[in-house]
């Protein structure tokens, strides 16, 4: 089973706009390559290979919570995995999380660029006590951002280790294999650690050299496939995927293995 662990959709009203205005944050080459629906999106799975895939939707503003939350639930199904995400700006994280678990979402997402925090702050801790005592995975966006000034250090991989160490029953997700243009951080303090490393948008733009030592230094286990559809081509990153993990067992493992184990 190949599970992608790293997509995005929105309801089919709002997808043209918001494709729209993110498209125009980023240069071409990084366009989005799908409609941003969730037909679309399925639509990929079916030419790929793609058997099931988790939606990581992102609330960028406080407001916007609840009716991911209603949306997910809407869509949800074998093949579509929806999670959920908190603003840290809502009356109260902790009980948006609490929602989120009780609607049965497996998890959510958060952004520390798009949603105005740094992934170590200590404002977070009870949206974070939250998500830990719920059991819920937490994909968590890391490295820096095409969208965001090249500095901007609130999600880089030394911040993932600090939110790690104090809530390690977390099962957290870093994003891009643990830090978009922070790989050689994201080497030097995550691997090895139980932090899972996810390959969206890093697979061929990472130094080769790097990919092999995040290889051989990570835990198998602790490796999920993610595209970052739509704005990396499915197919493209499933190839690139399977020629950094060649072993059998291993590509096996970061294809679904590792994300049905995660997953339940």
């Amino acid at each position: 089973m190949i599970i992608d662990v790293h997509t995005h959709a929105f309801p089919d009203q709002l997808a043209p706009h918001a494709l729209e205005k993110l498209n125009d944050t980023v240069p071409d080459d990084a366009r989005a390559v799908l409609d941003g629906t969730v037909g679309g999106l399925l639509a990929s799975m079916d030419r790929t290979g793609v058997d099931r895939c988790v939606i990581c939707s992102i609330a960028t503003a406080p407001k916007q919570a609840d009716p991911i939350l209603r949306w997910s639930l809407e869509i949800a199904s074998e093949r579509v995995i929806p999670f959920g995400s908190v603003h840290p700006d809502c009356a109260d994280p902790a009980a948006a999380v609490r929602r989120i678990a009780a609607a049965g979402l497996k998890g959510i997402k958060l952004h520390p660029l798009y949603q105005g925090f740094a992934a170590d702050e200590a404002r977070l801790w009870p949206l974070y006590a939250a998500v830990e005592e719920a059991g819920l995975v937490l994909v968590m966006h890391s490295g820096r951002d095409i969208a965001f000034p090249p500095g901007d250090e609130r999600a880089s991989p030394r911040r993932m280790l600090r939110l790690h160490r104090a809530f390690p029953r977390i099962p957290l997700v870093a994003a891009h294999m643990g830090g978009w243009r922070q790989w050689d951080e994201a080497l030097a303090v995550l691997a090895g650690t139980d932090v899972y490393l996810e390959t969206s948008y890093s697979i061929g733009l990472c130094a080769a050299a790097t990919i092999e030592a995040l290889r051989a230094r990570h835990p198998a286990e602790r490796i999920l496939f993610g595209s970052d559809s739509p704005w990396r081509e499915q197919g493209e990153a499933l190839a690139l995927v399977r020629a950094a993990w060649p072993e059998p067992a291993r590509q096996a493992a970061v294809l679904g293995g590792n994300a049905q184990r995660l997953l339940g």
